[in-house]
């Protein structure tokens, strides 16, 4: 067993301890006794596992230089929010005519409309208003539908496509605060977060950089 990459993945597995590695709030031969009884390495290994942690705590040092970029790059992002949101997933096989139809009409209405095409159903974000419309399209075809959302979308400048991790950070902040994302999609320099309309408080709270 490598014993570095075993520190690593247990330590990437809890969230918390990495964020207080961060912050350098860890006592780290606890942390090592604890990873060893939760990996069932031995005794001996303590003083291999200490170092591993140590070695990794030196890693974070460059991840935080960069999620110090991410923070300032999305702390200029304009944030709009929808609301009355609802996610239908539908079989592949459905008529394609419907489609366009059902875009057609969000188009004209200037309602929300985003579809996301699997290997073998299609997800379709789109207004509350034309559910009533998509459901007797797809009668026969829809999977699952979800509703109570809400629509959060993040403009970014333009470097966000080339900066390393934004879109991991944002992701594993949300689901830090305990925030589920429902669906999730991006077009550029756009991110775009699907969530419970109930969690919309908390979302502007932790996107507030």
């Amino acid at each position: 067993m490598n014993i570095t990459k075993t520190v690593e993945k247990t330590i990437e597995s809890h969230p918390s301890i990495k964020d207080c590695m961060k912050k350098k709030l860890v006592n780290y031969s606890q942390l090592s006794r604890e990873i060893i009884k939760e990996t069932g390495l031995k005794s001996r290994d303590f003083d291999a596992v200490l170092i591993a942690c140590r070695r990794y705590q030196e890693k974070l040092k460059n991840y935080t230089v960069q999620e110090d970029r991410i923070k300032k790059l999305l702390s200029k992002s304009d944030i709009e929010v929808k609301n009355n949101i609802s996610v239908i997933v539908i079989d592949k096989t459905a008529y394609s005519e419907d489609l366009i139809e059902l875009e057609r009409l969000a188009k004209k209405r200037k309602s929300a409309y985003y579809a996301i095409e699997g290997t073998e159903v299609i997800t379709i974000v789109l207004s509350s208003k034309i559910l009533p419309e998509a459901k007797k399209r797809f009668s026969r075809a829809i999977s699952h539908i979800t509703e109570n959302l809400a629509l959060v979308l993040m403009s970014s400048a333009e470097e966000i496509e080339e900066t390393i991790g934004s879109f991991a950070y944002l992701t594993s902040l949300l689901s830090y605060n305990g925030i589920n994302i429902v669906e999730t999609l991006s077009c550029w320099n756009e991110t775009i977060f699907v969530v419970g309309e109930k969690d919309i408080a908390g979302v502007m709270k932790v996107l507030s950089f």
